[in-house]
């Protein structure tokens, strides 16, 4: 009988060796399990990610900016750096806490709608930007898990509300919304070519920007006025060195800007300008031939045009020199003499001058002039003297320069530019006579007409007045007023056009209780 063969015995070493083998197999297989998870959740918490996928991503959206500058180096805006707070919901352990927590130290947090936010399953919810270090140092002494900080632009103004309307503002995510900052996001070359290419210097000076929107403010209490704006422009240049417009808003708190009440009047408010129109009856007549400063006309009855009457508010009821039609305001002088000059070339002057197109600036462009539709023989007659015909602010002073500056349209600028420079790239639009013309009769008001409380020492200030009715309704007020000063100065060497406009100013003591621009306007320039 055969022997059954048996297996040859495996030594206990051999055993011990295959067994450490595996042991080493599944420690490395347990290894790499963890570093693969690892770096899954690596990826998953601080990877960029699609913004649309709900994921983590580069969440600061502001931009930076370049600072501005006024004229003479002093800062009007600039970047800061604030922290905005954002919770990630995936490491949020208690959402309601998170919720209590934050809505605790920051008031303005809406608690039901961050809740929601927190259930929709996105990886960064904002909760609230512009920070102050303040409210930032609050939060983080929560020690919530789930919040966090990310750093961003803010814009700020140095100067408020001064320069608000040349300036401008920016939105949440330091984007320009008006004025320069606009302009510079639309040309962000501006800043390249600028010194250093960090930043954007402007005609305007802080020091006449001061003093203007401070006498505006002044004028607006004493003469009780609805609203006030102004504008300082070199003649030469074209620079324009101070611009406001009361009320106004701070920069700062950019939401004040969506006050209707808050626009800026001169580049934006079309109005009927009065009185003042007949700076450009009496230069385009002039300028034309149809008259000379000897000329004269009968202001001793009103006329008579249909069912509408021109009459003189203060009338001398007897023939007037074209001085004196100029000082005294006539307003039947400076119709007869439209009539002369032609309904075609008066239209053909005011549109050299600028006076029938939008006005275009670094702010943009202004509003469109509110220019009737048919040039009739009455409507030559009312736009003389500033009726029937609407114009911005900025287009009034704009077409006052070549009156006073030798008869060179310059265009407007906001930014640098030297007077020689200014004065190449402008046309001439009226005779160098003209504008020598003009300039003895701006004086001559001044000294002896309805702008004498607008006399300065050492200034000798030129100007003519504007005492607009306003349209209530569909008839014109004698109760509601735009009242308005624009002025040259010097007169023997020009440098400077000022307009200063008060809307609906009142009749008060500290204007004799008269309610003409003479007693209002006037004084304030």
């Amino acid at each position: 009988m055969s022997e059954t063969a048996k297996p040859e015995a495996v030594p206990d070493s051999a055993n011990f060796a295959k067994g450490r083998k595996r042991f080493r197999l599944i420690c490395v297989a347990l290894a790499l399990s963890f570093v693969i998870i690892g770096g899954r959740l690596v990826t998953l918490g601080f990877a960029a990610m699609d913004p649309s996928s709900g994921g983590l991503h580069d969440i600061s959206s502001t931009v930076h900016r370049p600072d501005i500058f006024d004229r003479k180096g002093t800062l009007l805006a600039t970047d800061i750096k604030s922290a905005t707070l954002y919770a990630d919901p995936a490491r949020v352990i208690d959402r309601d806490e998170l919720v209590e927590q934050v809505a605790g130290v920051l008031p303005g947090v809406d608690a039901a709608d961050l809740r929601e936010k927190l259930k929709q399953g996105r990886r960064f919810v904002s909760i609230k930007r512009e920070l102050s270090p303040k409210q930032q140092a609050e939060v983080h002494e929560l020690g919530v898990p789930g919040l966090g900080f990310v750093e961003e632009y803010r814009r700020v103004y140095p100067v408020g509300s001064t320069a608000c309307h040349v300036v401008g503002h920016v939105d949440t995510d330091n984007r320009g919304l008006a004025g320069i900052e606009q302009f510079i996001d639309e040309n962000p070359q501006l800043s390249m070519a600028s010194a250093g290419g960090e930043s954007v210097t402007l005609s305007l000076d802080l020091g006449v920007q001061h003093v203007l929107h401070e006498e505006l403010a002044a004028a607006v209490n004493i003469y009780r006025a609805k609203a006030a704006s102004g504008i300082v422009i070199d003649v030469h240049s074209g620079e324009v060195v101070g611009m406001a417009s009361l009320p106004d808003y701070d920069p700062n708190h950019r939401e004040q800007a969506l006050d209707k009440d808050r626009l800026n009047r001169i580049n934006s408010g079309v109005y009927e300008m009065g009185s003042v129109f007949k700076v450009f009856t009496v230069a385009s007549a002039l300028d034309a031939g149809t008259v000379n400063l000897r000329s004269s006309y009968d202001a001793s009855s009103p006329i008579h045009v249909a069912s509408f009457t021109i009459d003189d508010f203060h009338g001398k009821k007897r023939r007037l020199s074209v001085p004196e039609i100029f000082i005294y305001s006539s307003n039947i002088g400076a119709a007869k003499m439209a009539v002369d000059l032609g309904g075609e070339r008066q239209r053909a002057y005011l549109t050299k001058l600028g006076l029938l197109s939008r006005a275009t600036t670094e702010l943009g462009d202004s509003a469109s002039p509110i220019v009737p539709q048919r040039w009739e023989k009455l409507t030559t007659m009312t736009v003389a003297f500033g009726h029937g015909l609407s114009v911005t602010p900025l287009q009034l002073a704009s077409a006052m320069v070549p009156l006073v500056n030798g008869g060179i349209a310059v265009p407007l600028t906001f930014l640098p530019r030297s007077r020689e420079e200014g004065m190449s790239v402008g046309t001439r639009v009226l005779k160098r006579e003209t504008s020598e013309a003009m300039l003895s009769l701006l004086r001559l008001n001044v000294l002896k007409g309805t702008a004498k409380r607008a006399e300065a020492e050492g200034y000798r200030v030129g100007g003519k007045t504007g005492t607009a009715e306003k349209v209530v309704g569909r008839h014109y007020s004698t109760n509601a007023r735009l009242n308005s000063f624009l002025a040259a100065f010097p007169t023997d060497v020009p440098e400077y056009v000022l307009l200063v406009m008060l809307d609906e100013p009142q009749r008060v003591a500290a204007s004799n209780n008269e309610a003409t621009a003479g007693a209002n306007a006037a004084p304030t320039a």
